[in-house]
Parts: C-alpha cells; structure tokens; sequence
C-alpha cells in the first residue's frame, strides 16, 4: 500500500512541476540577437515563450565589471526597470533586479523576479544570462509586449554598481518577433533583380519624393518574389526615409526619367497599389513560405513606381542617389498570391494637430462592404500575416481594430511605444480573417509638445501621416480603403465658421489652442461622419460614409508573482527577497535552476500528508 502510494505521490509532484514549455535553457541556443551600442562592445541575444509569457535575455559585454539590462520608459529612464550582475574578484557572483529613481539612482526591487540562469566573466566578456516574464506583479518592472521596446543596457568598469551615461545605451527593438529569417525557407533557384533610382541628384530640399518607373523582372511563367532588401548607398542612408514599391495597372501610360512624384506632373504619382515598402529602422523582410509576390501571369502587373522619399534636413548639396528595393524572386511557386491593404487617415491637410497637445487622437475608418462591387469579382476572405505601421516625428502609438456586425472582433495589430525610427513589417503570431462587410478603423496618437504651429497632413517629415499597411493573401485589386472627417462639421464645433473643405481646413488657423480646444477638437474629430475612400490598383475610386465606433481595451493579463510572493504598489523588502551572492565553480560560471514557489509547496504538502498517512497506518 505505501508503494501505491509512493508511486501516486511522485505522479502528483510531477504534474506540479513547472511546465517549461520553449524556454531556453541555460546552455541554448538563443535566437535574436543585436548590439546595442556604436562600437559594438554591448551584444544582446534573445529568445522567448509566448505561450508561457517568459523571455531569456544574454548580455555580453566587452568589461571586467558589472553589466545591467531592462526596459525603459518611453519619455523618461527614471523609473525603468534594470537587472544587474557581475563577478567579484573572489569568484562570487552578484545578480539582483532594479529600478531607477532618477537618471542616475538604482534602487534594488522588493520582489526578486529575473532568475540568474549564468554569469561568467573571462578575460575579454562579461556574460549574463537570465529569464524574467513578460509581465510580474512588480510595479517598477516594465511589461515586456508586442510593441517597439526601448532596451537598456547600462555596464561598469569594475564592480562598483553605478551608473555612466558613457556607458548606457538605449535601443528601440521589437523583442517579440515570431517568425525568424533562419526558419523560412531559401529557394535554390533564387534570382535577385534591382529596382533603383539611378545617379539621382538629391536637391537640397528638406523634403522631396522622387519618383522613377521600372519594369519588373519579365519572365516566361508565373515565378513567386518573396523577399525584398533596402540597396541603400552607404553615406546616404540616413537621408533615404522610405522606399515604396506601387504595382501598376497594365492599361496605365506611364512617363518616363524621374520626377516629384506629388509635383505638377500628376502622372507620376499612377499606380497606388503596394506591393513592398521599406522605411527608416527597417531591414530585408522575407515572406512566410506559403506566400508570394506573383508575377508573370495575364493580370499581374509588369511595371512598378518606385518611390523614395529624402530628408536633406542640413540641405546637402551635389549628394546623388542610387538607393532602391532588391528582390529575390523563385519558380518554385507558394500556395498562395499576397496583397498589401492600405488603411488609416487619408493623408492630405484636412488630417489636423494642434501645437502643445501632451496626447491627440486620429482616426481613419475602412468599410469594406463595396471590396466586391469594385473588384469586379467575388472578394475571398482576407488572411493577413503580418503589418507595417507609419506616422512620422510625432506619432506615439498607432492601433487597427476590426469590427464585424457592430460588434468589436479583435485588435488586429498595435504598437503603443512607436518609434520613427523603427519601421518594419512585423508578422502576427496567428493569422486573422477579414470578412467582407467588416469595418477597420485606425487609431493614431500624436504629442506635439514642441511644437508652436498646427501640424498637417502631408508628405514632409514635419508634417503627419496616419498609416497602416496590412500584408494578406490571396490579393485582389483593392489598393486602399482610408477616411477622414468631416472638416466643416469639426469647424462648427470649435466656433468657426465654414462652408466647405477648404474654409474648413483654414478655420483651424483661427483656433486659440489651449488644453481645452484640443480636447474639443479630438472629441469634434471623433464624433464628426467619416468619409471612407476606397481605391483600386485601376485607380478606380469609391466614396462612401460611417461612424467612428468606440474601441474597448484589451485588458491585460494576469501578472507573474514573484518566489517572494505578492508585491504592493509601495515596493517592500520582504524576508528572502534580495539575490545572496552565488558561490561560483572553478570555471567561473554561475548556473542556477529554481523550482517554482507553488510545486515547493505542493511538493512539502504532499510529503506531509504521505507521512501522515503512513502513520496512520492506511
């Protein structure tokens, strides 16, 4: 009988154990990586489990101190949160998990709730390695989410824990990236073929689009491309904000050479259906395995405009371009032909934002009821992969959220830390289905702080945009589906007066804006009927109305307590909380694997009613 249940005890602790899921282990491999500072003596790698909500980071650094590593605030470092560790002289290791106070003050937290997986430190690198979740019950610990993160990284010359601004770094990185390049497939028939401007002298304007276009890659059967890269000119990178590919409709007249792509040809700005693009902080992006580009078939399209946008903000003189989008293309064809839908604020000066605003919202609704009519087919479900966000200097966090019936679906997408300066496609960890006759409504906010003037919609850097772009399979000849409000309606609202769109815009000017008016504005903007714009890759266009409907949050999860148990928003130290030194081995590495608060007890538990049973004589 004590066999039995011996046997059903240890079956129990079993089952109490801690599923570990992907989590990287203290010895494997790590997927991600990046430096973190200009000479490359900061590198980061990482790997998580979304399904247990756990992140590993390793920090290796070119020091024979202490290194650190977190999260920081979007505005600010005070508060950010920063797991610090190091090898004393004796052979000790010191790991603990803090906060900042101020710019240049570390606190230790009251709950412990980064695990030391290994620290090491040889001749050249200090190496940590260490596991936190994505959200603990800690309120001075930053929420690893699925946005742009600001990645911290802050190291010593000798154990003594204090800070150097020489030696903080701060770096926008999307940590949760499902898909890695290494897990997709690589053609062995790969062609690569080059859309580029060619010897383009970039005036010495602050802004200027250019526009040239180019024959792709002519082929004797259907071929899929599935990744595209920047060719970027290496002393001209930081002047390239964007790059646009624009499939062409195969009726359009195109011109030829090189021109203002919004000037006063309108010629250059045919063809409005995306196909790629590529903006600043971006990198080569390669489509999942079951998707592709096509090209070569009857109604694929054989030309594109390639679109470059320049920021010659110290109005450089004699610079000449060569940049463009390289493609990598296949016969070995995917199961499905992708599309790229335009969504957001239709960019043009009615889109408004008052100077000083701590927080302005826009909107831009997409009804897709007339996605069939304009086709000129039957619109299959729409399966959308992955997502690019774009606003310019004063976008702060942009959102997609998809309704169906009247009724809120899902956030499609979001990203509440945004960063200019980190524009990339992001794949969805599950695919999401769009329905014709659902409503998509783009929600941008906007901090204007620094600014004495109202910002408008437009193609400049200074000016705004408010745009997503969602990547889906299997394509149709939607290009876009955006909307704005109605200008003259939002004028009555602030006591000005105006008859049409243009007297509208111009009423703005007029307001005194103050904390008040703005408020007043982005209430008047929401509540104003939206016009709903659709366009094809035809150019041919479609006008329709609706109703911005209310976004309800998504609540956050459930945080992850800590081994030291729930922490109240005061921050105590409690008993057992602070991080003791770690004898190391001889080989100078630290290496510690803890079992969960919950199987402890439930393991001392069942121990404790075995015994008693057996006494019991059962």
């Amino acid at each position: 009988m004590a066999s039995a249940l011996l046997l059903g005890l240890l079956l129990l602790m079993a089952l109490a154990a801690p599923s570990q899921g992907n989590r990287p282990s203290p010895t494997s491999h790590l997927r991600y990586s990046r430096f973190l500072d200009p000479s490359n003596a900061v590198f980061l790698r990482w790997d998580f489990d979304l399904a247990a909500e756990m992140i590993t980071f390793e920090l290796q650094v070119r020091t024979a101190g202490w290194v650190g590593l977190g999260i920081r605030n979007c505005s600010t470092s005070v508060g950010s949160d920063l797991v610090v560790g190091g090898v004393l002289p004796d052979g000790n290791v010191y790991f603990s998990d803090q906060h900042l106070v101020d710019e240049d003050t570390l606190e230790e937290d009251g709950s412990q709730d980064a695990e030391l997986l290994e620290l090491t430190e040889d001749a050249v690198y200090t190496t940590m390695r260490f596991s936190r979740p994505f959200r603990s019950c800690d309120p001075h610990d930053q929420d690893i989410r699925s946005d742009t993160m600001r990645v911290q990284a802050a190291y010593g010359l000798d154990d003594t824990l204090r800070l150097d601004r020489e030696r903080t770094f701060v770096k926008s990185i999307f940590l949760l990236q499902v898909v890695h390049p290494d897990d997709l497939d690589v053609p062995e028939d790969t062609i690569i073929h080059d859309l580029e401007i060619t010897d383009f002298l970039i005036p010495e304007d602050d802004t200027t689009y250019a526009c040239t276009f180019l024959p792709l890659p002519i082929v004797s059967k259907k071929h899929h491309i599935y990744k595209f890269e920047p060719k970027l000119i290496d002393h001209n990178e930081t002047m390239v904000h964007h790059m646009i590919l624009y499939a062409c409709g195969n009726a359009s007249v195109l011109p030829m050479g090189i021109s203002d792509c919004y000037g006063a040809d309108p010629a250059f700005s045919l063809c409005s259906q995306i196909i790629v693009g590529w903006a600043v902080g971006g990198t080569s992006y390669q489509f999942p395995d079951d998707v592709g580009i096509s090209i070569g078939m009857p109604l694929d399209p054989q030309w594109i405009r390639l679109e470059v946008h320049y920021s010659n903000f110290h109005n450089l003189h004699g610079v000449y371009d060569s940049s463009g989008i390289r493609v990598f293309y296949t016969a070995k064809l995917r199961k499905y032909d992708m599309g790229v839908l335009q969504l957001g604020f239709f960019t043009f000066p009615i889109h408004f934002i008052p100077p000083g605003a701590e927080s302005f919202v826009s909107y831009g609704l997409c009804k897709t009821e007339k996605f069939e009519e304009m086709n000129g087919a039957p619109v299959p479900d729409l399966q959308v992969y992955g997502y690019l966000l774009h606003t310019h200097l004063a976008g702060r966090a942009l959102q997609t959220v998809q309704y169906r019936n009247g009724t809120q679906l899902r956030t499609i997408c979001k990203d509440d830390s945004y960063d200019f300066n980190l524009q990339e496609i992001r794949d969805l960890p599950h695919r999401v289905e769009i329905k014709p006759g659902d409503e998509l409504l783009v929600e941008c906010h906007y901090q204007t702080l620094d600014r004495d003037s109202l910002t408008f919609g437009g193609p400049s850097t200074i000016n705004e945009m408010c745009l997503v772009f969602l990547f889906y399979y299997p394509r149709n000849n939607i290009s876009s589906c955006m909307g704005y409000p109605d200008i003259i309606y939002v004028a009555h609202e602030l006591g000005e007066e105006a008859s049409d769109s243009m007297e509208g815009m111009m009423a703005m000017n007029n307001v005194e804006w103050t904390p008040e008016s703005i408020k007043k504005a982005e209430k008047a903007c929401k509540e104003a009927q939206q016009m709903v714009i659709i366009k094809t890759i035809d150019e041919a266009v479609e006008n329709t109305t609706g109703w911005i409907p209310e976004i309800i949050p998504t609540p956050r999860g459930s945080c992850l307590e800590s081994s030291g148990g729930k922490v109240e928003p005061q921050d105590k130290i409690h008993a057992g909380a602070r991080a003791a030194p770690v004898a190391l081995s001889g080989s100078g590495t630290a290496t510690l694997r803890c079992l969960s608060l919950a199987a402890l007890l439930f393991g001392q538990g069942a121990v404790s009613w075995f015994l008693a049973t057996l006494q019991a004589g059962v």
